[in-house]
């Protein structure tokens, strides 16, 4: 990162960093690499969309295949590659994805103008391409080039070269002459806002920044672009229309924000927030209820069932929910945007692919007939879609998990995330050994050791989830029936201490030898819950929790009638787990029923499921 003024008060240890041993992620980051990624690849093939650079290069003859926003899958799955082959180097996908760049250089035109869908064959383009460069609102020329720009920073950082780099650098030369105060403005489906950040962050070059200022300030002409049109930007309180669009140009405008010292988008943002989290956010953490917008304020409908607009809950969004959440902890350093962070990835984001890595979800809904095509016109999970955005979105994201885990401000580290790793980071002037071993999600006790060079006195913030404290996501939106008595245990060395709480992390300052031993009980009791009843949806019905993981009652468990099912206030309910199924889950059971974790459903017989269940 290039030496500035401002930034992220808070800085991440990187995801190249944090080495995973741990036996709920590293089995999936694995399946991302072997499987997902070569599949991936292998659908772009298949669809045209590789080929679609060798006809714009004139290497091969043939109309353009696919949407107009079809090279952005391209560049996803490169990014994607590019952050697998940082922390597990692959010499054959390190090959492959050098002959990839070679076609995507070869199809830029020469003043940097890069997209596939214009440049070559033009008869019969699709009408989104718009008759000139720049001219129409759902183009997806800037999306399309943004997903360029992390690909090639993703590319350049891993493997050093510049080939995607100057791919990249040339043709943002050209959006920097074209677009700009007094010059051209296109209102295009943002994401071009934070890919530009990640240029500037390599080359320091400050026009990058002004050109994000000048996205972000006419942002107002985006389409509505999760704004109400009737109010300026810096007055939006309340989140609609597309989230993924809204969600990737709040990303921007907090890069924007701590970068320039430009603090204007802050209070703005805290307010969406606030507004999404209480009100507009599914209990698996997902977000568009109407379509893939926001819907109004407690509109939560669980299927096509009970809307006229069924909600998409796209797996983009939930991958657009954690990118935010993260920078909010980064600049606020609050654990309430990890909480929500942690509710995404082990529900919303990691419904959104087959425990075997070669299907998805575009679309998550919480109930399921068992027969709507509610998956892009299927009725269950596919191995590619025609709009292909979620598939390259999830193979991108699942490398970047382990930098979510540790992040560290002066002297204090944070522990965000739990799950079994290995790390080493910086701490006045020496390199500090740190490894944490779990079972969680399943089981509540983290245990973390710590080799430093010398005795070192810092502090250490233990992210104490909001789910442990009573309390699902911060706000009313959702409730547990009963408050667990179970205690919460930190102990160092075997001893227990005292827990001081400061923005929902226990702090530990002390002064840390070698080999000391911090141990974390979470307790992780069955909850139910409850929805505040302005969402009619789930009036007189519970969700299941445990830990950090939803829960859903599934036909292949339970038989026909899955949304009939009544689960009662005072039926028992049990956690057991089960290695043989599903890859090893723990289910929850009642007298006559099974409930598996949220992310696992669909992945046997197609058949009904529920997320919110009848309570009488």
């Amino acid at each position: 990162m290039t030496n500035k003024s401002f930034d992220y008060p808070i800085q991440p240890i990187p995801f190249t960093a944090v080495e995973v041993t741990d036996t709920f992620w590293l089995p999936k980051i694995e399946i991302n690499r072997k499987v997902s990624i070569p599949h991936n690849f292998q659908m772009c093939r298949e669809t045209g969309r590789i080929d679609n650079f060798s006809k714009a290069a004139g290497l091969m003859e043939g109309k353009h295949q696919g949407y107009p926003w079809g090279d952005s899958d391209v560049y996803k799955v490169i990014e994607a590659a590019a952050c697998s082959m940082a922390v597990h180097p692959d010499p054959e996908l390190d090959n492959y994805v050098d002959e990839l760049i070679i076609k995507i250089a070869a199809a830029q035109e020469p003043d940097g103008y890069l997209y596939t869908a214009r440049t070559g064959d033009t008869k019969d383009m699709h009408p989104y391409c718009g008759p000139t460069r720049w001219s129409h609102q759902y183009s997806h020329e800037l999306f399309n080039i943004g997903h360029l720009y992390e690909a090639a920073v993703a590319h350049y950082q891993a493997t050093g070269k510049r080939t995607l780099l100057d791919v990249a650098l040339k043709n943002a030369e050209l959006i920097c002459e074209v677009f700009g105060p007094g010059k051209k403005f296109l209102s295009n489906h943002p994401e071009i806002e934070l890919a530009i950040i990640k240029l500037y962050r390599i080359t320091n070059e400050k026009k990058y920044l002004n050109l994000v200022k000048y996205f972000l300030d006419e942002v107002r002409a985006y389409f509505g672009a999760g704004w109400q049109h009737d109010r300026e930007a810096y007055e939006q309180y309340e989140a609609t229309k597309h989230s993924v669009m809204a969600l990737y140009t709040f990303c921007g405008m907090l890069d924007f924000a701590v970068l320039s010292g430009d603090a204007e988008y802050i209070r703005l943002i805290n307010l969406l927030w606030e507004n999404i989290v209480s009100k507009q956010l599914y209990i698996t953490a997902g977000l568009g209820s109407s379509g893939e917008s926001f819907g109004g304020n407690y509109e939560l409908p669980n299927s096509n069932l009970e809307t006229d607009t069924p909600p998409a809950i796209e797996t983009c969004a939930a991958i657009g929910n954690v990118l935010w959440n993260h920078r909010m902890f980064l600049l606020h350093g609050h654990a309430k945007y990890i909480d929500v962070l942690e509710r995404v990835i082990y529900n919303g984001f990691l419904a959104g692919v087959s425990l075997d890595g070669k299907t998805f979800f575009y679309a998550n809904p919480l109930e399921y007939d068992g027969k709507s095509e509610f998956n892009m016109g299927s009725a269950t999970r596919q191995q590619w879609l025609s709009s292909a955005c979620c598939p390259t979105n999830v193979v991108r994201f699942m490398p970047l998990l382990p930098g979510f885990v540790y992040a560290r401000r002066d002297d204090v580290l944070y522990v965000n995330l739990y799950m079994s790793n290995r790390t080493e980071f910086e701490m006045k002037g020496q390199m500090i050994q740190l490894e944490q071993d779990t079972k969680y999600p399943w089981d509540g006790t983290v245990k973390i050791l710590l080799k430093p060079q010398r005795a070192t006195e810092f502090t250490i913030n233990l992210r104490i989830p909001g789910w442990a404290l009573g309390q699902p996501v911060l706000g009313n939106l959702y409730q547990y029936m009963k408050k667990s008595n179970h205690k919460l245990i930190v102990k160092i060395n075997d001893e227990e201490i005292a827990v001081n709480m400061e923005k929902g992390f226990a702090v530990i300052r002390r002064t840390w030898n070698m080999n000391d031993r911090i141990e974390l009980n979470l307790p992780m009791p069955v909850h139910r819950v409850h929805c505040n009843e302005k969402v009619v949806n789930n009036i007189g019905k519970v969700a299941i929790e445990r830990g950090p993981v939803v829960y859903c009652a599934e036909e292949f468990d339970n038989g026909p009638k899955v949304l009939n099912l009544i689960l009662p206030d005072k039926a028992e309910l049990k956690s057991e787990y089960r290695k043989d199924i599903l890859n090893g889950i723990m289910v929850i059971k009642g007298q006559d029923f099974t409930t598996i974790p949220y992310y696992a459903w669909a992945n046997r017989d197609q058949g009904e499921m529920a997320v919110w269940l009848k309570r009488r």
